[in-house]
C-alpha cells in the first residue's frame, strides 16, 4: 500500500475513533445505566466459527469499527444472506451493553449513517467482548448460530493481556 495512503488512512481511523467516543461522552446518560442488546448479522468462514466455537467463555476482540444494530431484524438480515454462501456460517451476534462499565466507546449513529433504518451503534476498533452461550437456531432453511457476547471492562488481567497482544500486532 502507498505510504501515503497508510498516513492518511491512520488520520481518518484516528478522526472516526475521536468522533465515536466525543458521541460516548454525549451519549451514555441517555441509556439511564439500564444494559440493552445489539445486533450484528454476519457470514462467518467455517475456520473462523470453528475458532469461534472454541472461545466460549473466553474473550473475542474485533480488530475493526464493529457495526451492530439495535433492530434485531435487520441484523438477521446479514445473517440470512450469508446461508446462500456454502463455505459460510450464518451468525447472529446478541450483545448486551452495560453502560455502567467503562468499555471501548460505542455510540448511536443513526443520525450520521447512510442506513438511517438500521439503528446504528458502532464500536470503536477493538472491543472485546466475552463469549457467552452459542447455540443453533433456525429450520434446515434458515439454519444459522447466535452467539452470545457481552461488552466487557477495560481493567481484567484476561482483558489486559488482550489489549497488549493487540496493541503489539498494531505496532
Amino acid at each position: 500500500m502507498d505510504a501515503e495512503i497508510t498516513i492518511n488512512m491512520g488520520f481518518f481511523l484516528h478522526d472516526l475513533h475521536k468522533q465515536i467516543e466525543q458521541l460516548h461522552q454525549a451519549q451514555v446518560s441517555s441509556y439511564r445505566g439500564k444494559p440493552f442488546v445489539v445486533y450484528r448479522g454476519q457470514g462467518l468462514s467455517k475456520t473462523d466459527f470453528g475458532q469461534l466455537t472454541k472461545t466460549v467463555g473466553g474473550l473475542l476482540s474485533f480488530n475493526n469499527f464493529l457495526s451492530t444494530s439495535i433492530k434485531l431484524q435487520k441484523s438477521l438480515e446479514y445473517t440470512y444472506s450469508a446461508l446462500s454462501d456454502p463455505d459460510k456460517v450464518g451468525v447472529l451476534f446478541v450483545i448486551t451493553i452495560d453502560p455502567n462499565i467503562g468499555t471501548t466507546p460505542f455510540a448511536s449513529i443513526g443520525d450520521f449513517s447512510y442506513f438511517e433504518d438500521e439503528a446504528e451503534i458502532l464500536f470503536s476498533m477493538h472491543s472485546v467482548f466475552r463469549v457467552g452461550t452459542l447455540r443453533q437456531v433456525g429450520d434446515k432453511i434458515n439454519l444459522y448460530y447466535a452467539v452470545q457476547l457481552q461488552l466487557t471492562a477495560d481493567d481484567g488481567p484476561q482483558q489486559r493481556v488482550l489489549t497488549d497482544r493487540i496493541e503489539s500486532e498494531v505496532q
